[in-house]
């Protein structure tokens, strides 16, 4: 029987990823993407069921899953960061603090 992915991109459009699986920092993530192999080294630990970003997310760029756009970075987010409530703000939710 095969290994099981440790992630999972649902849509070739999306800029983050899917932790199926604690992933630690440093480890390094093989993806088909396009028909192509991409690497992403994890840059900070990611829980399962957590996203991590992909390539860098610029702040107010838009987060993106599902080949849709689930909120927008609240800071530039790396390549291999956990994606979450620390640098993101969900579609529809204001910024703490905002008016």
């Amino acid at each position: 029987m095969g290994r099981r992915s440790r992630v999972i991109l649902i849509n070739e459009k999306d800029n983050v990823a899917t932790a199926l699986e604690p992933l630690e920092a440093g480890t390094v993530i093989a993806l088909e993407v396009g028909g192509r192999t991409e690497r992403v080294a994890i840059s900070s630990a990611v829980p399962p069921g957590h996203k991590f970003a992909l390539r860098q997310i610029e702040a107010g760029e838009a987060v993106v899953k599902y080949g849709e756009p689930i909120g927008d970075a609240v800071k530039g987010i790396a390549p291999g960061e956990h994606v979450h409530v620390h640098n993101v703000v969900s579609k529809g939710k204001k910024v703490q603090g905002a008016r």
